[in-house]
């Protein structure tokens, strides 16, 4: 492996390290953290979430701004 790659480690699951069972489309601080500057949302890959949380992330986040909870664009 060549010495200017940087290797990176792979990021944990920051809701199976929490033990939370089901994301909460009510905890808007939490779901702030996976949403870009743009109003993305982060994909598996860059947050670090297993698949599962990230089905429930997804589903919380689009829940969250139907009830204006969160924006969809930033501005």
């Amino acid at each position: 492996m060549p010495r200017d790659k940087k290797r990176s480690r792979k990021r944990v699951c920051s809701f199976c390290v929490d033990k939370i069972a089901q994301v909460d489309y009510k905890d808007v601080n939490r779901l702030r953290r996976y949403i870009s500057e743009r109003g993305k949302i982060l994909p598996r890959r860059i947050s670090g979430n297993c698949a599962r949380h990230q089905r429930q992330l997804t589903q919380a986040i689009k829940r969250a701004r139907i009830l204006a909870l969160l924006p969809y664009t930033v501005e």
